[in-house]
């Protein structure tokens, strides 16, 4: 084999076998391009599994982007289209609910149940009360707003009131914000201011037909009644006529606000402001008994003929005069209120002789209840300081008092000054009798050698009894008698005399059968006094007087009565027995009564026009000729 042939023969070995890099030298770069590794376009592509890998994964992510690029735009559409919707939905209920008037809330969603209660909390100086008012309350929003269920209008409205009333159960409650309301009486005379703090109502789109959905409603009011006293009257007479009482509230604004009075977020910003509401409210009077039906033609029970006083009582103490009382009030309210009122005080003050009011008793009640169908008022107090020119007053009042005469008295409330009450003080049930046993020990009868007439002499005594509750200490220190002498026993009480209206020189007229004699000493008679055991009555006091040379004057016109009585003295075995009846004045202390004079001395008391009835036996040994 030549050489040529063994190139060739290399060569095509060459060719054959796999093409190999050249051996590195110092000119081979350190990097070689991709054109230098590239297989020639005859070779075949050899592909490794790292190529295949990085190749499908980016396939999986441009897949994974497609689908979260549609879901967002999905969602962003939807949510834009949510939005709009409920915009939509937001703005139609806004729009129906700018449309609603006081009104048709007071009317058609406001449900208020009661009150069932009503406490007086505090009474403040300036003649307010806060009052705590408790009912059951909610807001029937669904009615105003339209979205409630009754009737079918269609799918879409349906749904439409569906959302409506999701929204009200989300929303769920409203505070109410009110400002101070005024009430006035239909004459449009100012009766009473109120005040509250904000206060929740309960929403609910769609109530059943009973009451079950009402919540709990606590409300503290903050009420100023008026101080002008004719108009409270004039209300109370026109509400008693029209047999309802109608009132007029005037509300300058109101401010609903979404969400609870102590709670934040979305739901304050929902407001809903209304200006000078005005409504008008009317409750019908309930039948009370023992009253006659309100009515037109009917006329207003007096306030006595509301007030049964059942006991009361006076007491003598160290610096004071207490009293106490128990009465009962027919209770005019609605069952439905179940009112508690703390201690009231009152002034019971007498008229005097100028028709001015004298301030004479202050008084106080214990908490009381409002109970069906009276109320029991259980009242205690004390006598007033008293300077001695108003005792005048009191004498007038025990004068009718013992005459069984009602006397009229004024109670006002400190608390509202400008209310007063004209009542009666009732008349006791039977007459009672103060000056019982009276008589005149050792009596003598002799001739006046001034004049015509006799002179009498003596010790006069008698029991003062008071009346049953009247527990005083007396300390009786002079007496003022003025006495008819009669032939026998006097039968009869004289009627008692209103002292301002006693005259001295008075007799009555006509003169009673056997009375023949006439004895008015011309001064008072200095008198001491001791108390006694009592017999179920009030504090007793045997009371003696001694009366030395007092006129005894001959009736006009009874001098044969009188002639017949001397005979009956001289020719009795016994003598004769005269009957004595009159009237007297007592001028006594009573312990604890804080009378007092320009010198802040205890002065006493003049009680005025006691009736009293006696006898005493006459012998001839008592007169003296």
């Amino acid at each position: 084999m030549t050489l040529t042939e063994n190139d060739s023969s290399s060569s095509c070995i060459k060719g054959k076998g796999k093409a190999k890099h050249p051996e590195p030298s110092e000119r081979t770069p350190l990097l070689l391009h991709h054109s230098d590794v590239a297989p020639s376009p005859s070779q075949p592509r050899v592909v490794h599994d790292e190529d295949v890998d990085f190749e499908s994964s980016s396939n999986a992510r441009r897949r994974l982007l497609s689908k979260l690029t549609f879901v967002f735009l999905v969602s962003l559409s939807s949510c834009i289209l949510i939005f709009l919707l409920l915009a939509l939905l937001a703005y139609s209920y806004a729009a129906r609910l700018s449309d609603v008037s006081p009104e048709d809330i007071l009317e058609n969603a406001l449900v208020i149940q009661g009150p069932y209660r009503v406490s007086v909390l505090d009474v403040t100086a300036d003649g307010g009360a806060w009052i705590q008012v408790r009912a059951r309350a909610g807001i029937n929003a669904g009615s105003i707003m339209g979205v409630d269920t009754d009737g079918d209008e269609g799918t879409f409205y349906d749904m439409w009131k569906s959302f409506g009333r999701w929204g009200v159960k989300i929303l769920d409650r409203v505070t109410v914000d009110v400002n101070t309301t005024q009430i006035f009486s239909q004459q449009q005379a100012l009766l009473a201011t109120l005040d509250s703090p904000p206060f929740e109502l309960p929403l609910t789109a769609n109530p059943p037909y009973d009451d079950s959905w009402l919540s709990p409603l606590s409300l503290t009011l903050f009420v100023v009644p008026t101080q002008n006293a004719s108009d409270i009257n004039q209300f109370v007479h026109d509400s008693w006529h029209s047999g309802a009482a109608s009132v007029h509230a005037s509300i300058p604004s109101v401010v609903i606000s979404g969400g609870s009075t102590d709670k934040g977020g979305w739901r304050q910003i929902l407001k809903l402001q209304r200006s000078s509401i005005q409504t008008q409210l009317s409750m019908k009077l309930p039948p009370i008994p023992g009253l006659p039906t309100p009515g037109k033609d009917v006329p207003l029970p007096s306030i006595s003929q509301l007030i049964t006083l059942q006991s009361f009582g006076v007491e003598s103490e160290a610096k004071d005069v207490t009293v106490h009382a128990l009465a009962t009030v027919v209770n005019p309210v609605p069952p439905i209120i179940n009112l508690t009122a703390p201690s009231l005080p009152f002034i019971i003050s007498l008229p005097s002789e100028n028709h001015s009011l004298v301030p004479m008793v202050s008084v106080h009640t214990d908490p009381f209840m409002l109970t069906h169908p009276n109320i029991t008022l259980t009242i205690s107090g004390s006598v007033l300081p008293l300077p001695p020119q108003h005792s005048a007053p009191i004498s007038a009042f025990i004068s009718r008092f013992l005459s069984l005469e009602p006397n009229p008295v004024s109670v006002a409330c400190p608390l509202f000054p400008s209310f007063a009450l004209d009542m009666e003080f009732p008349a006791p049930s039977s007459k009672p009798q103060i000056l019982r046993n009276v008589t005149i020990h050792d009596m003598k009868i002799k001739p006046n050698s001034a004049s015509t007439g006799f002179l009498a002499s003596g010790s006069v005594f008698a029991h003062i009894v008071l009346p049953k509750g009247m527990d005083l200490t007396l300390d009786v220190t002079r007496v003022f008698p003025d006495v008819l002498v009669f032939d026998g026993e006097a039968h009869e009480l004289p009627t008692l005399l209103i002292p301002q209206q006693k005259d001295e020189e008075e007799l009555p007229d006509p003169l009673p059968e056997r009375a023949f004699g006439h004895i008015r000493p011309e001064d008072w008679l200095e008198a001491t006094s001791v108390q006694v055991d009592t017999e179920g009555e009030g504090s007793i006091f045997a009371v003696t007087a001694d009366m030395v040379d007092v006129p005894l004057e001959v009736l006009p016109g009874r001098q044969k009565q009188f002639s017949n009585f001397i005979s009956k003295v001289v020719f009795g075995t016994h003598g004769a027995l005269a009957g004595l009846q009159g009237t007297t004045d007592v001028g006594v202390h009573i312990l604890g009564l804080p009378f007092r004079d320009h010198e802040d001395t205890a002065t006493g008391m003049d009680l005025l026009g006691l009736p009293f009835r006696g006898s005493v036996r006459i012998g001839m040994k008592d007169l003296l000729v």
